[in-house]
């Protein structure tokens, strides 16, 4: 295997600092530095480029970004057991590494990249267990086009499948919707349990998100109500999925179902990207 920098070995980083994974912080490390490195370069040339990654851990993927060359990493890391061994990436790449320890949850993206020169990406093997908060957040951003320039992400292959999902794929669902409404996404490779420590249950997946610049104008809790009340019932039609949820918003269902072009008794499953934002926007 081939050494993309001078540091020691992820399984001797790992020794050395204690670092076993936590299952509750959902942690999956990557060990494989070529691995890694495919990551880092999925989204493209990163010379120039400003990346945020999110749950560092040992650093390999942190230390693939830099080998890669990005011009500067941000990276939050919740868990304060892996600052340690990010300091010694931070001082391998001097300048060019700056660790945030905090919840990312909780993070306040334009502050964290104030200053930066040059555009930014997020790319990040994301904690499975807050991985789709995340990304619902970033692609709820306010206003668009966004503060980050496309996001590569590891997600779980079943959650992977979901973001890229439209009517025609039977993964389809709310993400889907604000997925394919704001961004093309696509995944771009599938990772085997084998490659991590501790190997997951099931096969990871790297997708790759450009934020669309123009997309449909429509305001997210619009499209995330719609897709709630419609996807939350998916069995049944919308004329009953929705009822409620128009009658709240003061719209009238029969109307606006006829204005977009949908049948009553058509189900979520069924309803393209652009016509549920147009749902959203009849019943305002």
């Amino acid at each position: 295997m081939a050494q993309i920098d001078t540091l020691p070995p992820l399984r001797e980083v790992i020794r050395q600092h204690e670092l076993m994974a936590k299952k509750s912080l959902g942690q999956n490390f990557l060990l494989d530095l070529n691995l890694t490195a495919k990551i880092a370069r999925a989204g493209g040339s990163l010379e120039g480029v400003n990346v945020v990654e999110i749950g560092p851990g040992p650093g390999g993927l942190t230390r693939a970004l830099l080998a890669c060359g990005a011009r500067h990493v941000v990276a939050v890391e919740r868990d304060e057991r892996c600052l340690a061994a990010l300091a010694e990436i931070a001082a391998h790449y001097p300048g060019r590494l700056t660790v945030h320890a905090g919840d990312a949850l909780e993070a306040d993206w334009p502050a964290l990249i104030a200053g930066l020169e040059g555009p930014v990406r997020i790319t990040a093997n994301l904690p499975y267990n807050i991985a789709t908060p995340l990304l619902i957040g970033w692609l709820k951003t306010e206003p668009w086009p966004p503060w980050f320039q496309s996001m590569t992400l590891m997600f779980q292959k079943e959650v992977a499948e979901r973001i890229v999902a439209t009517e025609a794929d039977d993964a389809y669902g709310r993400l889907g919707v604000l997925a394919g409404w704001r961004t093309e996404a696509e995944i771009v490779f599938d990772v085997p349990p084998s490659a991590f420590v501790p190997p997951p249950k099931v096969t990871s997946s790297v997708v790759h998100l450009r934020p669309r610049t123009t997309p449909l104008p429509c305001t997210p809790a619009a499209l995330e109500r719609i897709t709630q009340a419609a996807f939350g019932q998916r069995r049944k039609m919308l004329r009953q999925s929705l009822k409620g949820l128009a009658g709240g918003l003061g719209g009238d269902l029969a109307a606006a179902l006829a204005d977009t072009g949908l049948r009553p008794e058509m189900r979520a499953e069924e309803v393209p990207v652009a016509a549920f934002v147009a749902l959203a926007n009849a019943l305002k």
